[in-house]
């Protein structure tokens, strides 16, 4: 009996761990801080509802060779690395400002999806239709954190 004590108590002591320290990529630079993660995951929700965001490594490639304007947002944290390593430098070939993000399971679920995903670009603009009615606010919001990342941004 006083075994079947002993073995019920471990594991409440095993439930009690520290949180789980995320491994990034090496290339995951600039990655952005737990401030400006915040704002880039709004802006991510926001432009997922408008339905200005091309998801994927797929999408994205696509779209920036057919040189398409953005912000790109990449998760630090995909593997095998050799996905993602060829989008930076897709990026800077078409001056398009990116940043890391820790977790692909927060950038797919600020995406509206239940899929981690590797990698978005944000577009400033509805590919087709007419501007929705909170155009002013998406904008405003789109400026401020392209304009951010274009600050952290290493030079090119």
């Amino acid at each position: 009996m006083a075994k079947d004590k002993e073995k019920t108590s471990t594991p409440a002591k095993e439930a009690v761990q520290k949180p789980e320290q995320r491994i990034l990529a090496p290339i995951a630079k600039p990655l952005a801080d737990d401030k400006m993660n915040k704002r880039v995951l709004k802006l991510v929700k926001k432009a997922s509802k408008r339905k200005q965001v091309k998801r994927g490594v797929k999408e994205v490639v696509k779209s920036l060779r057919k040189n398409t304007v953005g912000v790109c947002i990449i998760a630090g944290d995909i593997s095998p690395i050799d996905v993602i390593t060829h989008l930076p430098v897709l990026c800077e070939d078409h001056d398009i400002p990116y940043i890391f993000v820790p977790s692909k399971e927060d950038l797919g679920a600020a995406g509206m999806t239940k899929r981690p995903t590797s990698c978005m670009l944000v577009l400033p603009k509805p590919v087709k239709g007419p501007e929705p009615e909170d155009a002013q606010e998406y904008t405003e919001a789109y400026e401020d954190v392209h304009k951010r990342i274009k600050a952290v941004q290493p030079l090119y």
